[in-house]
């Protein structure tokens, strides 16, 4: 990959949107809800204090995460989409 996250920030890769309901009525584009979740596929050193510390991300390559809904921001590297995320946008990680 050629992108390499900053600080507290991290890449994740969104999992695809469902184009089915429960029920199993088809969903069209403008219908179907933005992702949520997603696999981090790199993430930065951490966040820098004021005192020069630096504090450890809480997450790791590899990891399934739930984040806010308009976190983030949308890029488009290789033909892939991805978004870059703030640690602080982060909910929750899946336990295998």
């Amino acid at each position: 990959m050629s992108l390499k996250p900053l600080g507290d920030r991290l890449i994740v890769k969104a999992t695809q949107a469902e184009e089915k309901t429960a029920g199993g009525i088809v969903l069209p584009d403008s219908a179907q809800t933005k992702p949520q979740a997603g696999d981090v596929i790199a993430i930065g050193p951490g966040k820098q204090l004021d005192n020069g510390k630096i504090v450890p991300m809480d997450v790791k390559v590899g990891d399934t995460i739930y984040y806010a809904k308009y976190g983030g921001t949308e890029v488009k590297v290789g033909g892939e989409e991805l978004i870059i995320l703030r640690q602080d946008d982060v909910l929750a990680v899946v336990e295998k």
